[in-house]
């Protein structure tokens, strides 16, 4: 490591969800980036989480939040206790994942001038050899995320520019975060990061898919799985409050096209299985996105709970 080699703020949330957290945290805790710092935000576990990490984990800091706040307020949470301790390069990452020993390296090695963001390629952590995701592409009138994550392209052989990158590992420096500001809390879970790759690129900066940062990722486990209930339910809210934030007149037929064709071809996905509670999900989820009010959250209340040197 050089004497330049900036320090690494990791940020974890969890939420009942103790034994996939650990496993995050072992893998970072073999991470061959000597300047990494942790944080763990326990959203209000009733699991034993924050004493187990403690336990298991004594260098690394949790900061408990008196209730589950989703991600996007929570990942807010972290990242003003973060930087208040004068953080500089933040690791946004999820606690189903597991870190290749390298990838915090390659993610730093990647920034450069004009650089918002960087991201790893992200595989399924049941099949560890299957490419989950390298980002994508926005498409520049639907403003939805094309290519399907980059599953069937090629993984090029160099950082790559893309329009946008998973929510589940980003590497973002403190700049970005003061020229772009915090995620939008608004979004419990899902979407968020979609916005937030929106709004970066807005600020003319670039998002960097780095293929040599390698991670594995437990998919949807924080909602259920895919197609639960709660999976359908927090998709298609988020949806609706992103399509409602970012629609103007001149996207607006398209849009509306899209989602309604995706609205038919969920629903009858999930009436021919007679997954009919997460149907009912999908469409509550729907109807208050799209109609329902949107007050914009407030800063969760946090109480530090610091056990380790930070």
């Amino acid at each position: 490591m050089t004497i330049g080699t900036p320090t690494v703020d990791a940020i974890i949330l969890n939420w009942n969800r103790a034994d996939d957290t650990l496993a995050c945290l072992a893998s970072l805790q073999a991470s061959a980036y000597a300047r990494l710092r942790v944080l763990v935000v326990d959203q209000a576990s009733h699991d034993g989480s924050p004493a187990r990490i403690r336990a298991a984990f004594p260098d690394v800091d949790v900061l408990e939040l008196p209730a589950n706040v989703g991600f996007a307020a929570g990942m807010n949470a972290g990242m003003r206790h973060a930087l208040t301790q004068g953080a500089t390069h933040l690791l946004l990452l999820n606690n189903d994942t597991v870190v290749d020993a390298g990838m915090v390296a390659a993610l730093v090695a990647a920034l450069g001038p004009g650089v918002g963001m960087t991201g790893p390629a992200i595989y399924y952590h049941a099949a560890p050899s299957r490419l989950w995701s390298q980002g994508g592409d926005l498409h520049p009138l639907l403003l939805e995320m094309s290519g399907d994550h980059g599953r069937a392209w090629p993984l090029p052989d160099r950082p790559t520019p893309r329009g946008f990158l998973s929510g589940c590992a980003l590497l973002i420096p403190r700049s970005t975060v003061e020229r772009v500001g915090l995620w939008d809390e608004r979004f419990f879970m899902y979407y968020e990061d979609l916005d937030y790759c929106l709004r970066v690129r807005r600020a003319g900066l670039a998002l960097v898919l780095v293929p040599a940062a390698v991670l594995w990722h437990k998919v949807a486990t924080s909602s259920g799985g895919p197609s639960s209930p709660a999976e359908r339910y927090h998709m298609a809210r988020s949806s609706g409050l992103y399509f409602r934030k970012h629609l103007t007149v001149w996207r607006a037929p398209a849009i509306l096209a899209f989602r309604g064709a995706s609205a038919l071809r969920w629903s009858w996905r999930l009436a021919r299985r007679s997954q009919w509670t997460a149907l009912a999900a999908y469409w509550r989820g729907l109807v208050e996105g799209w109609l329902g009010p949107v007050p914009r959250c407030a800063p969760p209340a946090a109480t530090p709970a610091r056990n380790g040197a930070q």
